[in-house]
């Protein structure tokens, strides 16, 4: 592969080579997310809760619905993660499998597609705006290196473009923390699925 190509091929979902997160990530941050990710859970995606957004996603093998916390901003349509445990995490592979998912971000649902990898050089402008200078800081001290780039439309909105007919498929060719998903109760009984 001529570096032009491999420059242009770092943009896209499909075809990005595997970044594995940091030592200091993969030693000290993932086993405490195992502790921490329960209760963030609780908090994510509402208002006024920076820290964490809900990703919901769906397995790629298993079809099973999850959700995962993640640091998560949004800037007009653009939804910005940085990728703290790599690209090769399963719910950012589930993700670039599907090519889509949903995001809960201060009290607000989000359908996300257009999955698309930014190295840290490529998402500076973006990132600027979003993340404090401390945050920023961060990404390089945690060894972040990528970030993932989804297109946002609030879900009510997409909904009525699914049921007008006017949605595109955007389907392109992606763990810590992922939870398989709950119904409410009585919903699960009602479905004909097993409760937890």
């Amino acid at each position: 592969m001529t570096p032009g190509a491999r420059a242009e091929a770092q943009g896209t979902a499909g075809a990005i080579e595997p970044v594995r997160p940091a030592l200091l990530v993969r030693v000290v941050i993932r086993p405490m997310t195992r502790l921490f990710n329960p209760v963030i859970l609780k908090r994510a995606g509402r208002k006024g809760f920076q820290t964490a957004a809900q990703v919901r996603h769906t397995g790629r093998r298993s079809g099973r619905p999850y959700v995962t916390p993640a640091s998560a901003r949004l800037t007009g349509d653009v939804i910005v993660i940085p990728l703290t445990f790599g690209n090769q995490s399963d719910w950012v592979r589930n993700i670039v499998a599907a090519g889509r998912c949903s995001i809960r971000l201060d009290d607000q649902d989000y359908a996300a597609t257009e999955p698309r990898f930014l190295r840290r050089d490529q998402a500076g402008e973006l990132l600027r705006p979003l993340f404090s200078p401390m945050e920023r800081a961060s990404f390089r001290v945690l060894g972040i290196r990528q970030f993932l780039r989804l297109h946002a439309t609030l879900a009510s909105a997409h909904a009525e473009e699914t049921a007008s007919g006017h949605d595109e498929d955007r389907t392109n060719p992606s763990t810590a923390g992922d939870r398989p998903a709950r119904l409410p109760r009585g919903a699960a009984r009602a479905a004909g699925v097993n409760e937890l």
